[in-house]
């Protein structure tokens, strides 16, 4: 039963190694809800769990440098400071202290395992989750390399954008699946995608009901990863031309992720779902403030996006006046997932991991101890106690850099905005329970944010996409140029340059 979807896999991932088409954009979208997937036999691989998405990111590396141009291409954004140099600078450092550290320190200081009892330390010592958490940490750097490579080009990233409606659909359908199994039987639909070889958390239950989990290996990963497609689709949703995908399918999709996200009962995934409310509250009064002759784009859609959350407040107080206590339930699964969590042994545990993570940044002098040495449950802290300190102040420095970038264009400055509020969210929560590596969906967003000021882009064309309003001074050129035309037939006339650059002036 097991091979009959890794089979399929592979097929997929051959049809995207050949194709011409951006069909690996799509599969790796696609992969991304499928965390406990074992694509490999684990028995095969020594135990060792190679999930679909890093494959599919390996063939999206493949196609953007495996070309004549791609070692130069490659060369260029690792040696450049204003491309890739500071992420290129954190894998470097992430490399050597990964291959050397645990074994000059081995039995120096006390770690906590990754494999094996997570709440006593046990010393310092080489492992197999060296190996492979540097191998996925591999992989995510040089996506992020590969897709600044691919988004350069407009088209390329209308095919992201749908590719992450896709991803977020398929995260939505395995949710759902997983949700119902409660009342159905379809554990013999979803027992062949959990076939990873580490710990599998996916019947608990809070206040008596499941936690969501869908295909990923626990709820607060599968929450974490509709928390990122939530941010990321809400704010870059903008830069769709797609009329119909951007205005009638997004929509309901951002719904269900949100309602997904709080089914998966997740502390961190709660965090998150507050700080998003508050960057898309922040980002609409920003557009509603902006001047009118600044282009109708950043305007566009303001008082649809209004009318969404004044609806629901109001069924909502309708609906209170009839029974007070509806909301009862939420507020006790918040108060339990929230303002209890400091009180619960998970906390307790998750905080003796990140003392003794960051202890370890001091007792190997600075140094780092290596990716996947010891457990950390949080990314700055895991990050700098497998690099040291010169690694982490690389990666924070990538990370201000990849948000501090700007753009030309309308649609381009969409995207460089929204991935600065999508992020922040993103990365609020992986300071709480994600480890070194950074997921495949923040990866997408650094490697969007760098392609952004790869070059001038090129204007997207008005008959393929009528949503970009050109900016104020193109538009009153068209102006001057049109009222000159008119003058010239019917004697009147036109409107001046001049005047219509005082206006806007």
């Amino acid at each position: 039963m097991n091979a009959i979807p890794i089979a399929l896999f592979w097929l997929l991932v051959i049809w995207a190694a050949a194709s011409r088409r951006p069909v690996a954009l799509y599969l790796f979208f696609a992969t991304m809800p499928f965390g406990a997937f074992a694509v490999i036999p684990t028995q095969l691989t020594g135990g060792l769990t190679f999930i679909a998405t890093p494959i599919a990111a390996i063939v999206v590396i493949a196609k953007a440098f495996l070309n004549r141009q791609g070692p130069s291409a490659l060369l260029s954004m690792a040696i450049m400071p204003n491309r890739l140099l500071f992420l290129f600078a954190f894998w470097t450092i992430a490399t050597v202290t990964t291959f050397f550290m645990p074994r000059l320190l081995a039995g120096d200081l006390l770690v906590v395992p990754v494999r094996g009892v997570l709440r006593t330390t046990a010393p310092l010592a080489p492992s197999t989750q060296n190996l492979s958490q540097w191998v996925y940490m591999t992989i995510s750097v040089f996506t992020v390399f590969a897709l600044a490579r691919h988004l350069r080009s407009p088209d390329m990233r209308q095919h992201a954008l749908q590719a992450l409606c896709l991803g977020a659909a398929m995260l939505i359908v395995t949710g759902l699946l997983d949700y119902a199994s409660q009342f159905l039987p379809l554990a013999p639909l979803l027992q062949p995608f959990r076939t990873a070889s580490y710990a599998l958390a996916t019947e608990v239950e809070v206040m008596g009901s499941k936690r969501v989990v869908g295909l990923m290996p626990e709820a607060s990963a599968f929450g974490t990863y509709c928390l990122g497609f939530l941010c990321s689709l809400y704010f870059y949703r903008r830069a769709i031309t797609n009329i119909a995908l951007r205005t009638r399918v997004c929509p309901p999709i951002l719904i269900a992720l949100l309602l997904l996200c709080w089914q998966s009962k997740s502390s961190a995934a709660y965090v998150g779902m507050g700080l998003f409310l508050a960057m898309a509250c922040t980002e609409w009064l920003l557009r509603a403030n902006r001047p009118q002759h600044t282009g109708l784009i950043y305007r566009q859609g303001l008082l649809g996006e209004l009318s969404v959350p004044i609806a629901i407040l109001t069924g909502v107080t309708l609906t209170l006046l009839l029974k007070p206590d509806l909301l009862d339930p939420i507020y006790a699964m918040i108060d339990r997932m929230v303002l209890q969590k400091g009180s619960s042994h998970s906390y307790e545990e998750r905080g003796m991991w990140r003392s003794i993570a960051l202890a370890s940044v001091f007792e190997s002098h600075g140094f780092g101890i290596g990716l996947g040495s010891t457990r950390a449950s949080s990314s700055i802290v895991a990050i700098f106690s497998a690099t040291g300190i010169l690694g982490g102040v690389f990666f924070c420095a990538f990370i201000a850099q990849s948000c501090l970038r700007s753009a030309s264009s309308p649609e381009l400055r969409i995207l460089a905005s929204g991935f600065r509020f999508a992020y922040i969210p993103m990365f609020t929560v992986s300071l709480m329970i994600a480890d070194a590596n950074f997921d495949f969906v923040a990866a997408f967003g650094f490697g969007l944010a760098t392609a952004l000021s790869f070059q001038p882009d090129r204007p997207v064309r008005a008959a393929s996409s009528p949503y970009f309003i050109r900016e104020p001074m193109a538009a009153a050129n068209d102006v001057v140029r049109t009222s000159a035309q008119a003058g010239s037939r019917n004697a009147r006339p036109g409107i001046t340059a001049d005047a219509v650059r005082e206006f806007h002036t």
